[in-house]
């Protein structure tokens, strides 16, 4: 059946108004979908970290007898080399003396302590460790001394009678004194160390240079005893000006322990040494038993701090503003997520450095915004850099969105 050009006028009409019905139609769904669309988050791209990997360490260890050294706060600088048996001390046994004593008789560091009043047993010890080639020295019986300075003859002039008189002092006899001694080093731990008599006059009196090094970082502790084997000199009055046997102090950083020389021991030392590396303090603290003398003792002390030393490094992990991750969007718009600040940790020898970022997913960032963290590890420290953005992200504009609706509702999903 023919249609009337009329008819067909008005089917026509109909079939245009529908397609512009559905043009509107479209055109009304689209442009909300694609310039309201949310836009995608921006997935970070991590920048490959190299572990610094600085030179291993080499102590040059003495060739003799036994020695130890080990760094406070750096539980990777124990080492320990030639003999680990337990051997004479010699006068190292006045630093456990004095650790026992103020266990006992404790004193704050800007107190002298109670008075000690020498009877004539005491004034006779002089005589009594001459007699034996040892340390004295004068003592007169009448006189008295805070335990402070009882305690400072004893370890700076190394003087016998005074580290015997300061045992007896405080416990009331050479056996009590052994006994207080014994039950310290058990409970410290220092199952290879023996302190049968105060001074070290006895061969009977032995570590291991494991030990020595433990007791050192002990007596290091100990602010009183701290301070009085960093002391040069030191004034007794009636006496004059008494220097420390340690003739390393102020030299190589080192300031105290105690030096220790006995037949049967040969030259020892305990010693520790102050070093400033990367703005931190390092304290090495070490021990060498059972050399020739003590010229050659302090050669071969100097060379072994000058290694430890030279084994410490300050490690760069990050610098502020450094790149750490990169975000690319769609619409061409990049941004780096920087470090907020510098960061460097000081190490001993070559420890593995890792790290792990962790960068967050953007949208439109403003700059500056938060962008995750980078932590490094090194053995079992952990330092954590904040990271932000370097520049932030427009909104990509009419045109992007009207001609990549493909992305945005990929987004939208």
């Amino acid at each position: 059946m023919s249609l009337t050009p009329s008819r067909r006028r008005r089917r026509v009409g109909v079939v245009w108004g529908s397609l512009a019905a559905a043009v509107v139609t479209a055109v009304a769904l689209y442009l909300p979908l694609t310039l309201l669309a949310p836009i995608s988050t921006v997935a970070a791209t991590a920048v490959a970290y190299t572990d610094p990997a600085p030179a291993p360490a080499t102590i040059a260890w003495p060739a003799h007898g036994a020695s130890a050294v080990a760094a406070v706060g750096f539980p990777g600088v124990r080492a320990t080399n030639g003999s680990t048996a337990a051997l004479p001390i010699a006068s190292i046994s006045k630093i456990i003396t004095s650790l026992v004593v103020l266990e006992a008789k404790p004193i704050a560091l800007d107190q002298p302590g109670p008075t000690v009043t020498f009877s004539s047993a005491d004034a006779a010890l002089v005589k009594k460790y001459q007699s034996m080639n040892g340390m004295t020295v004068p003592m007169a019986a009448g006189g008295s001394l805070s335990e402070r300075d009882v305690m400072s003859v004893a370890l700076v002039a190394s003087a016998n009678n005074y580290a015997e008189v300061l045992a007896d002092w405080a416990f009331g006899s050479p056996t009590a004194f052994a006994s207080a001694a014994k039950a310290w080093l058990l409970a410290h731990g220092f199952g290879q160390t023996t302190i049968v008599e105060p001074t070290g006059m006895s061969p009977s009196n032995v570590s291991t240079a494991t030990d020595l090094v433990a007791i050192g970082q002990l007596a290091l502790a100990n602010p009183v005893i701290a301070k009085i084997v960093s002391t040069p000199t030191f004034s007794l009055a009636g006496v004059g000006i008494l220097k420390n046997s340690n003739t390393l102090l102020g030299h190589d950083g080192v300031e105290g322990i105690k030096t220790g020389t006995l037949d049967q021991a040969g030259a020892c030392l305990l010693f520790a040494a102050h070093y400033s590396i990367g703005g931190k303090t390092i304290t090495v603290v070490g021990a060498v038993l059972g050399a020739v003398n003590h010229k050659a003792l302090n050669t071969d002390v100097r060379a072994m701090l000058a290694s430890v030393e030279a084994g410490f490094h300050e490690v760069k992990l990050a610098s502020k503003g450094e790149t750490f991750a990169s975000y690319a969007t769609p619409w061409k718009q990049k941004a780096r997520a920087i470090a907020t600040r510098a960061a460097s940790i000081v190490v001993w020898s070559n420890p593995r450095v890792s790290s792990v970022i962790s960068a967050r997913n953007v949208s439109l960032p403003a700059k500056g915004a938060a962008a995750g963290r980078v932590t490094f590890t090194i053995g079992d420290q952990k330092i954590t850099v904040p990271l932000a953005l370097d520049h932030g992200f427009q909104d990509p504009g009419v045109w992007w969105r009207l001609t990549n609706p493909g992305t945005l509702m990929t987004a939208s999903r």
